[in-house]
């Protein structure tokens, strides 16, 4: 139980499902209330299901492609740092509020970023690997391992699923005000994944 408790911890903080409500509430602003409930869903089944695979299969993955938890970190904090230039500068303004509604609409941020890299982003996809390529388990411990996994993302799914409760407490102003805002994170966010990535990569090195 004390393993489950520490994943459990260790998960919720590298996941941290209050920080995606007012990213959520950013990327999916205009859209309908289906579609950031459909966008919520999407990204927790994905997200879940990238976890799995990696916790059963991720170290021969990654092996068998030469790729190195570092490569994802950096990889991840790229992509992450083009999404907040576009939050923080807000280069869709030409357009009207009914174009950007329509096209928030179209738009799937389910897969990316949400799932990937926001929930199972590279830090957690290393915590899953680290965990799970610890040594061998009882099934039945892998089995709570992957349910505490599923706890977690039902957590951050409910954050996102309470977006439209902050936006109206927030307003409209304050919905603009708050996206800026997480978009700085996010970025900040992105350089950190930069940073550790190049860390381990020369300290690999050295």
């Amino acid at each position: 139980m004390e393993s489950l408790l520490k994943f459990f911890v260790v998960m919720f903080v590298v996941v941290d499902p209050p920080s995606l409500a007012p990213l959520f509430a950013a990327m999916t602003e205009g859209g309908s209330s289906s579609y950031r409930r459909t966008m919520a869903i999407k990204a927790s089944i994905v997200s879940l299901g990238l976890l799995v695979v990696f916790a059963i299969g991720g170290s021969w993955l990654l092996g068998t492609m030469g790729i190195s938890i570092d490569a994802f970190r950096i990889g991840g904090g790229i992509m992450l740092f083009l999404i907040a230039l576009d939050m923080v500068f807000a280069r869709d303004e030409k357009t009207t509020p009914a174009e950007k509604a329509e096209a928030r609409r179209r738009a799937d941020v389910s897969v990316f970023p949400l799932a990937f890299p926001l929930i199972a982003g590279p830090g957690t996809l290393a915590t899953v690997l680290m965990t799970f390529g610890s040594g061998s388990r009882p099934l039945w411990l892998d089995a709570a391992l992957i349910a505490v996994m599923a706890a977690v993302i039902g957590v951050a799914l409910v954050f996102m699923l309470a977006t439209p409760v902050v936006m109206r407490v927030l307003g409209v102003t304050g919905a603009n005000v708050a996206g800026r805002v997480s978009g700085v994170l996010l970025g900040a966010l992105g350089v950190q994944f930069i940073i550790d990535g190049l860390k381990g990569a020369f300290s690999l090195g050295a």
